[in-house]
């Protein structure tokens, strides 16, 4: 953990709380010591220790700025739910603004209907990649039956972008962005050419991130990185 993330304003953590356990046992901090702490989409801050006993941890959090994303927001179709906790946890630790999960026509239709998003587990790998990012902003995410509906929740307003190895022409490298961005990328399959079809019918330019077909994990994290650095972001 880079930093020490809480869902709302609090100045005490119970000692068998991972965060404690982790600044005890990893950070091994004592009383007056000070860590990096934020409140999830409020705040970012430094939170000094003021007691340790056994039963948990007391400190005082002083709020220092707002946390930020950046202004990208990146259609996903559903993959497996192992390669998409991956995705996620990346995902945010890059800084995205927004993620939408959609299904795909070349998908496996029962992804979607995985526990770790009826249960919610998917919302700690968003913590994950927050933490390690050592930044409290955590992106939206919305479910999407199908490419039409990913496509309705787009801001038509960005630099609309479709990575896609069978119709992209232009290097997503070499692109012009404008400053903001929709990121739209397949399932491992590909996506179907009724998909492709419904993009480019809805301004998306299909691009390219170099000759060679990647896992859609890989073209996940490697995309919003080359999409960051062309708007200057990284």
């Amino acid at each position: 953990m880079n930093i020490i993330l809480f869902e709302k304003d609090t100045s005490y953590l119970p000692i068998k709380d991972e965060r404690a356990k982790h600044i005890l046992t990893v950070l091994k901090l004592k009383e007056n010591d000070s860590f990096k702490a934020g409140v999830i989409n409020s705040s970012e801050g430094t939170a000094v220790i003021s007691s340790i006993n056994e039963e948990g941890i007391s400190f005082e959090y002083r709020e220092e700025r707002k946390p930020s994303l950046y202004p990208v927001t990146m259609i996903i179709a559903q993959v497996r739910p192992i390669c998409m906790k991956r995705i996620l946890r990346e995902a945010v630790s890059l800084g995205c603004g927004k993620i939408i999960l959609t299904g795909s026509d070349t998908g496996e239709k029962s992804y979607m209907q995985s526990n770790i998003y009826k249960s919610g587990e998917y919302v700690n790998f968003l913590y994950d990649g927050a933490m390690q990012s050592a930044h409290a902003g955590v992106p939206e995410v919305l479910f999407a039956q199908n490419v039409e509906m990913a496509v309705s929740m787009a801001d038509r307003e960005a630099s609309l972008i479709m990575l896609d190895n069978v119709t992209g022409s232009i290097p997503l490298s070499s692109a012009e962005i404008k400053e903001k961005a929709v990121l739209a990328i397949g399932p491992e399959r590909g996506w179907s050419q009724r998909e492709r079809e419904i993009f480019t019918a809805s301004g998306f330019k299909p691009m390219l991130l170099g000759s060679r077909v990647l896992r859609t994990e890989t073209a996940c994290s490697t995309g919003l990185a080359v999409l960051l650095s062309r708007m200057g972001l990284l």
